[in-house]
C-alpha cells in the first residue's frame, strides 16, 4: 500500500527557511512524478512544485527562485526546500504521488510564516 508522510513544517519568521519532506513507502518514489501543493484557508489547493520520474522540475511563478524540489532516492523521499519565506506562503503543504492512474496524498504539514 502506498503511503506518503509529510514533515518539516512549522512556524518561521519572514525571510527564513524550512525544508519539507515527503517520505514514501510501498512504492519506489523515484520513478513516479511527485508534486507539492498547498492550501490556505478559504483558498483552493494550488500547485507549488513538481518533479517527474527523472529530474525535470516545475514551479509556480510565486515560488520560483525561492523553493527547490529534489529527491533523495536512497531514502525514497522528496524534499521541498523553501527559502526567503513570505507570510503569503502560509498554508498546509501536501505532497502527491501519481502511480499510473492513481493519486496518493499525504496528510499535510502546516507552514506558518510570521511578519
Amino acid at each position: 500500500q502506498v503511503q506518503l508522510v509529510e514533515s518539516g513544517g512549522g512556524l518561521v519568521q519572514a525571510g527564513g527557511s524550512l525544508r519539507l519532506s515527503c517520505a514514501a513507502s510501498g512504492v519506489i518514489a523515484r520513478i513516479y512524478p511527485v508534486t507539492w501543493y498547498r492550501q490556505s484557508p478559504g483558498k483552493e489547493r494550488e500547485l507549488v512544485a513538481g518533479i517527474d520520474g527523472a529530474t525535470t522540475t516545475n514551479y509556480a511563478d510565486s515560488v520560483k527562485g525561492r523553493f527547490t524540489i529534489s529527491r533523495n532516492n536512497a531514502e525514497n523521499t522528496v524534499y521541498l526546500q523553501m527559502d526567503n519565506l513570505k507570510p503569503e506562503d502560509t498554508a498546509v503543504y501536501y505532497c502527491k504521488l501519481v502511480v499510473r492512474f492513481s493519486e496518493y496524498w499525504g496528510q499535510g504539514t502546516q507552514v506558518t510564516v510570521s511578519e
